[in-house]
């Protein structure tokens, strides 16, 4: 490792940089996992099994099991003691569920729940990499996770970001899956996980997404103070977000209830912006999240 020889970085602006191509990136990573983006939709896809048997059960249980306990959690640090365990479990070595700040001296209500090697945590901090961590500006720009390598090929980084990835990677911090976290009102945050020598296995991602969906939330109400603020949607609504879930079209989905395209899309635009968040697929996932569909609701 390099890291007591100085880097002098050249910074230019990130924000030039195509997005559409991040978002690119981003599909076709989600096309991998059993949530894939669909017409605008998120559609759950059937659980592979073996020998007649689910072989994702066990993992699904284990994580509505972690959803439990962070919302019963005493502390933010209680949440992250839960998050790495579940975490080590799910063969991964080093997890980032957090802020998007200088993660030694976060700010009032950031979440901070990182076990990344400490000398890289230090450089970090002292080069204020916050400002410019190519990983970071990835997850600003994507709603579902996203493969570093696969990030770094479709991506085109500027010099001193993929130094940046470069100089994490001399840290043990090489491959990686990254999940995006937009939550209402909060800070931007991201949570990063690399794994051991086995990796990640696809078929278990959505499961990584709602444990660090649920860690973030939780750890940040407690950080801020923050009551919890249940949204409430109407019948019409959760039906049409049910369905939206399903990967059913906004046509499809009048067919079913009944009524007119537009009004199914102008009915699931409502619940989006009850939620406060950008896209359906966020508000399905909020949904999901906070109890309003089940996991029924999201199967066909």
């Amino acid at each position: 490792m390099r890291l007591g020889r100085e880097w002098r970085l050249a910074t230019r602006d990130g924000g030039r940089r195509p997005r559409r191509a991040l978002r690119e990136c981003a599909k076709r990573n989600a096309y991998k996992l059993a949530i894939h983006l669909k017409k605008g939709a998120l559609k759950v896809q059937p659980e592979r099994a073996e020998d007649g048997v689910d072989v994702t059960m066990g993992r699904r249980e284990a994580t509505l099991d972690f959803v439990q306990k962070c919302r019963a959690a005493a502390s933010a640090e209680d949440i992250a003691r839960f998050l790495f365990a579940e975490m080590e479990a799910c063969g991964i070595r080093y997890v980032a569920c957090a802020s998007h700040v200088d993660p030694l001296k976060p700010p009032t209500g950031a979440v901070a729940i990182v076990n990344y090697p400490h000398p890289w945590l230090v450089w970090f901090s002292d080069k204020k990499y916050a400002n410019r961590d190519p990983i970071f500006f990835g997850a600003h720009n994507a709603l579902l996770p996203f493969w570093w390598e696969e990030f770094v090929v479709q991506y085109d980084l500027a010099r001193d970001q993929r130094r940046i990835l470069n100089e994490a990677a001399e840290c043990g911090l090489r491959k990686g899956l990254t999940i995006p976290i937009h939550s209402p009102g909060a800070l931007p945050a991201s949570c990063s996980l690399v794994p051991g020598p086995d990796g990640i296995d696809p078929l278990i991602v959505p499961d990584l997404q709602l444990m660090a969906f649920h860690a973030h939330e939780e750890a940040r109400l407690r950080a801020t103070g923050e009551p919890r603020k249940p949204v409430v949607l109407t019948k019409r609504q959760k039906e049409c977000l049910a369905l939206a879930a399903r990967g059913k079209s906004d046509p499809l989905i009048a067919d079913i209830l009944g009524i007119k395209t537009a009004t199914a899309k102008h009915t699931i635009e409502h619940a989006r912006a009850r939620y406060g968040v950008s896209s359906r697929i966020q508000a399905i996932m909020f949904a999901y999240l906070d109890g309003t569909l089940t996991l029924s609701d999201l199967a066909d």
